[in-house]
């Protein structure tokens, strides 16, 4: 009777183990915690960096702990929460000079694939469409980490970085060579649905 016993009680600590392990499922992003962030940074004329965000984006990721290869994330951007921390610089963003958010309120990036490194680390390959122009780009991902929270739920959080071309997506402001690029970065927790 002992032996059925603590066979019972190893067989559930095992259960409870590999289902507090299994990560997997669809995850929210935390819109209401602030626990997300898209910043940019670009040259200014090859002599400063100009820092930004985007205040307002929704989106959600399922992960698939056994194939992480079959893992996806959409996300999609008000473009005009644009913040530079200076309202006239914001003003210009918006217009037709780089943005354009009165024809193109929304930007959208869908995963079409990923792809793991041997340290682990993921490329997230997908669709941009930033300014009515869609293009493939990469997200050089990175997990952070995950596990419960206290208030009962489940969180995941990545963190990613790619670049951007101006001109690939339509944008006609020149401001020399030094300011063709843009480098974003992501930081997003979602909660587990």
């Amino acid at each position: 009777m002992k032996k059925i016993f603590l066979a019972s009680a190893l067989s559930l600590a095992v259960a409870g183990t590999v289902q507090a392990d299994d990560h997997s499922g669809t995850y929210a992003f935390d819109t209401q915690g602030a626990h997300q962030f898209v910043t940019f940074k670009i040259s200014h004329l090859g002599y400063s960096w100009l820092y930004g965000r985007f205040n307002d984006f929704d989106g959600e990721f399922t992960y698939d702990a056994e194939n992480p290869e079959n893992s996806s994330v959409s996300v999609t951007i008000d473009t005009s929460s644009v913040d530079s921390n200076h309202a006239e610089r914001d003003k210009h963003l918006r217009s037709e000079d780089f943005l354009h958010v009165g024809e193109f309120p929304e930007a959208t990036f869908k995963s079409k694939r990923v792809v793991l490194d041997e340290e682990g680390e993921a490329d997230i390959i997908g669709d941009l469409t930033l300014r009515g122009v869609t293009r493939e780009v990469t997200l050089d991902t990175e997990l952070l980490g995950h596990g419960q929270d206290p208030w009962g739920g489940y969180r995941m959080g990545f963190e990613a970085e790619t670049e951007l071309k101006l001109k690939d997506f339509g944008i006609p402001m020149d401001l020399g060579k030094a300011s063709e690029t843009v480098k974003i970065e992501i930081s997003v927790e979602g909660i587990r649905q």
